[in-house]
Order: structure tokens, then sequence, then C-alpha cells
């Protein structure tokens, strides 16, 4: 089950490296150009209330999976059970979608209906 919003892929536009130049002497040079590369899109992990998971597997998960200590993880739980979801992370695509595996999976196991997605940060 992926949860994740994904957009088609858009072709890179690709510019020369190194571009000629002439000098007086009539030979040409090669001027270098710093390529520059756009930071990868970033996705936050989100975690959506429901009513029957347990307060207390919900703060466990948090700390297992995203490395939250005690009392970030019992914040985080308490926006997620008052606004209906809460933001446990933000991470590249790659990491977030595992993240994302790696709950469903843990409240699967559990038996409980705990649903987490990720988006991208705009």
């Amino acid at each position: 089950m992926n949860f994740m919003a994904t957009k088609p892929p858009s072709t890179p536009t690709v510019q020369p490296v190194a571009r000629p130049v002439q000098d007086d002497g009539g030979s040409v040079v090669l001027e270098r150009r710093a390529q520059k590369t756009l930071p990868p899109q970033m996705y936050q992990v989100v975690m959506l209330n429901d009513d029957y998971t347990p307060m207390e597997f919900v703060i466990v998960v948090l700390q297992e999976f995203f490395s939250k200590d005690r009392e970030q993880a019992t914040q985080i739980m308490l926006k997620i059970h008052l606004d209906g979801k809460g933001v446990c992370g933000v991470y590249s695509r790659d990491v977030a979608a595992t993240k994302v595996d790696q709950v469903l999976e843990a409240a699967l196991k559990a038996g409980h209906p705990l649903q987490c997605v990720s988006e991208p940060v705009e």
C-alpha cells in the first residue's frame, strides 16, 4: 500500500560544462562553468489519528522508528490526538517511504489500525 504522492519526473535541462573562448593568440581556451544542482525534494511523515490505536503504542512507534525521546514522542502523540494528524519527521523520499512502511507493518503486527502517510514539504 503506497500513500506517497508523486508527480511524473521532469527531464533535467543540461547545460554545457565548458564553452570555448577565443584568446588573443587565436587558440581556444575552455572556461569552466559551475553546475548547480537543486537539493532533493523533502517529504514529511504524517501519522493520522484514529479512535482505536492506544496512545502508548503511538509513543513507542515514535521512539522506535523516529528516534524521539519520551517527551518529544508524547508531544507528537498529543498533537496527533488533538489535531487529527501530526508530523513525525522530514526526510528524503526513500527514507520517508521506508518509515511509513515500518509504521504500517508494526501497526498491522500489533493489530492496530494506525495510518501513516508521507507528503511533500511545500
